[in-house]
């Protein structure tokens, strides 16, 4: 939880997408991806990421990665050969990374110290959460460049009044343009659209319910904002976020202004020790909730918080939270 508090925001895992082309190059290298790495192609490549400017004369060789998002973004992208260690998970992997991540280096379980990572003698280190640099751990962007070793953030921690979803795209590209396999990164892209343009075809006639996310929390409710791919995903989903007034990706709220905000809908996300059952057991049995709607009609989404953050699972994840909002209608637009 720490990683995700007012200060520091958190987690992931994914889901699958049908990429063949992407798919496709999981246990190596693709031929474009190759060629552009041995010629140099697109390099010097110069981007500007969450306030640090970097120019790249070649792919990065040797790539640790903090949190599972950003794993599975290389995994996704078939950057397996480029990791030398990667650290952090929120859950489990999905299935279909399973094989490439097993043969990555696990530095550590949480974050990794300054000195495990640099004993993996990477030339780029990848973070998901701003909490992955924390200067005071001694983990610091300054630090590593200190040491001639390039870094990225993923850009939901340093973006504001975007549109996540956009965000998403533009993480992917310039991913791909790192490593120099842009045409792997564009095909994810157009996959990726492709996929929500589908769930909202299925959603064009619903009526919008509204929704409240339980993270954690217990004399406040930690929940999602309306900074983040979260309250993207519930929009797109066929959702209103009751906190999207919130102006951050996670934040804490008052049960008071749950009761008052009335959500029709309560999605748990599901990680760490806590299980779904009883965050819902922790919801259904507190006197100060009992009208609310959401509470009434035990009505419950669920999504993996590793869905809930911007990486490659965002798009399959829309679809399955709309199914879990709107099921009649999402089934009525599946049913041949």
């Amino acid at each position: 939880m720490s990683r995700r508090t007012p200060a520091l925001i958190a987690a992931a895992v994914l889901l699958p997408l049908a990429l063949t082309a992407c798919s496709s190059s999981s246990d190596g290298d693709a031929a474009t991806g190759d060629k552009a790495s041995a010629t140099g192609e697109g390099f010097p490549y110069t981007v500007k990421n969450c306030g640090v400017t970097t120019t790249y004369k070649a792919p990065p060789k040797r790539v640790v990665t903090m949190n599972q998002h950003v794993t599975e973004i290389m995994l996704e992208l078939g950057l397996k050969k480029s990791l030398v260690g990667t650290a952090y998970l929120d859950d489990k992997v999905l299935p279909k990374y399973a094989k490439d991540y097993a043969s990555v280096p696990v530095l550590a379980k949480e974050y990794p110290s300054y000195e495990q990572v640099l004993a993996a003698n990477p030339d780029f280190v990848y973070g998901g959460y701003g909490s992955a640099f924390t200067a005071g751990d001694g983990r610091g962007r300054e630090a590593f460049k200190k040491s001639g070793i390039e870094t990225r953030l993923n850009t939901e921690s340093c973006t504001k009044g975007d549109q996540p979803m956009d965000t998403l795209y533009e993480e992917i590209r310039e991913v791909g343009r790192t490593f120099g396999i842009s045409d792997r990164a564009e095909a994810w892209i157009k996959q990726a659209k492709a996929d929500n343009a589908a769930t909202a075809k299925k959603l064009a006639d619903i009526k919008p319910v509204s929704v409240f996310v339980y993270d954690s929390g217990d004399k406040t409710a930690f929940t999602a904002g309306g900074e983040g791919i979260g309250n993207e995903l519930i929009e797109r989903a066929g959702g209103t976020n009751v906190f999207a007034d919130l102006d951050k990706p996670f934040g804490d709220a008052s049960w008071e202004n749950v009761v008052d905000r009335k959500p029709e809908v309560i999605v748990i996300y599901d990680y760490g020790a806590t299980t779904v059952e009883q965050k819902k057991k922790r919801l259904l049995d507190d006197p100060a909730l009992a009208d609310v709607p959401a509470i009434k009609n035990k009505r419950f989404a669920v999504m993996p918080l590793s869905d809930a953050v911007l990486g490659v699972r965002v798009p399959a994840a829309v679809d399955k939270l709309a199914a879990q909002l709107h099921p009649e209608a999402v089934k009525a637009a599946t049913t041949p």
